[in-house]
């Protein structure tokens, strides 16, 4: 890596002495202090200059006299500045009057939040000519930052996919032989539901209970088949305790990788059993949730197929017909609406708002990321409390 950023988190956290540290351990790299400076422009940048940052990150969308100001301290201290154009309302104009003010530096950035709903800095990027070096930062891995590079990036700034990956080292070669030797290897495109659904099947339920700020998991409904997981959209069913009719029909309404999801009011006689789970296979259902009974547990665990209910029973009620099919229903103390995604494994069952399911998706992938460097400084020997620091940053 040439260069090494001290990034806005670390500076709110830890002050200028981040900045200081960086520059005793690598005094031969060049330090960028993200400041994300949007007033007292001046003063910012002194701070940083004297911390020892060769580089200093300013807001794109502050006012020009803050930037102006700015730009005459960088001056005064011998560094450069770099402006982030993250969240102007129209980047490319914005990144040429910058650079006619003065500034050395553009930085294309879509913010961690903006990543989790599907914004792209290469797409802002391509919309760009100017005559100063530009840098893109946001969400960038070792393929992004090849299209980057082949895009017109002159600078390519990586955090998370290397500090939240198990190997640091390893993630950074990676990183930096792609921008070295850029190459793509085409994807097929993907509808937005389809990412997600791939998102979800790589991440659990506590990641995606943790990425909605503990929102979402169903009360007291438990896997059925152990080992197995559901992930889909739901098709809804409400009806009255042990009338199978249209949980049933259902699964002729559901379709391919869809997940059922149904109210049956009783823990004590059953709506669902093992010829619906084989119907189920048969039509490419997902999985199956209910709030209520189930019964056949030893055949539908043959199947291995994901059912999760909240009892198990022999008792099975007769197909009246009460109840309707893709209508909102609660589900385990939670809401769930048609379309909504599901996901179903060992730990138990959530429900993700259909409007945010990309953006949960990625936060349970960022989650689940973090989780597992934790877990690689355990084993190398730490406790969780050493690792996050845990007195620290207890509640005052």
């Amino acid at each position: 890596m040439d260069w090494i950023e001290a990034g806005t988190p670390l500076i709110k956290s830890e002050g200028m002495d981040a900045v200081r540290q960086l520059r005793a351990a690598f005094p031969d790299n060049v330090i960028l202090a993200d400041m994300k400076t949007i007033d007292t422009g001046a003063m910012e940048v002194e701070m940083a200059a004297k911390a020892g940052a060769d580089i200093i990150i300013i807001l794109g969308n502050a006012d020009n006299s803050t930037i102006q100001d700015a730009i005459r301290a960088a001056r005064k201290y011998g560094v450069k500045l770099m402006a982030d154009i993250l969240s102007t309302d129209d980047p490319a104009q914005r990144a040429v009057e910058l650079a006619d003010m003065g500034i050395d530096y553009i930085n294309v950035h879509v913010g961690i939040d903006q990543q989790m709903v599907g914004e792209d800095p290469i797409r802002i990027l391509k919309k760009l000519k100017l005559n100063i070096p530009i840098a893109v930062a946001g969400g960038l891995d070792a393929q992004s930052s090849a299209r980057a590079v082949l895009s017109g990036a002159s600078i390519v700034i990586v955090g998370g996919n290397i500090v939240r990956s198990s190997s640091v080292t390893a993630s950074a070669r990676a990183i930096r032989q792609s921008i070295d030797a850029p190459g793509i290897t085409e994807e097929p495109e993907r509808s937005i539901d389809e990412q997600t659904i791939i998102l979800l099947k790589r991440v659990s339920t506590p990641n995606i209970s943790d990425a909605m700020h503990r929102k979402g998991a169903m009360r007291k409904i438990r896997s059925i088949c152990p080992g197995t997981k559901a992930v889909g959209r739901a098709i809804t069913v409400q009806t009255f305790p042990g009338d199978w009719a249209k949980t049933v029909e259902a699964i002729d309404a559901a379709k391919k990788d869809d997940v059922i999801v149904i109210y049956n009011g009783s823990p004590h006689v059953a709506p669902w059993g093992e010829l619906a789970t084989l119907s189920c296979i048969n039509n490419g259902v997902a999985g199956v949730v209910i709030d209520g009974a189930v019964r056949d547990v030893d055949d539908i665990r043959r199947l291995n197929f994901p059912v999760f209910a909240t009892s198990i029973t022999p008792n099975a009620g007769e197909p009246k017909g009460f109840g309707e099919i893709n209508a909102e229903i609660q589900c385990g103390g939670q809401t769930v609406r048609p379309g909504d995604f599901i996901v179903g494994d060992d730990n138990g069952v959530v429900v993700i708002p259909k409007e945010r399911g990309y953006e949960v998706a990625r936060r349970a992938i960022e989650v689940e990321k973090n989780e597992r460097r934790i877990r690689d400084e355990i084993k190398r020997g730490k406790t969780l409390s050493e690792v996050l620091y845990l007195q620290k940053w207890e509640k005052k």
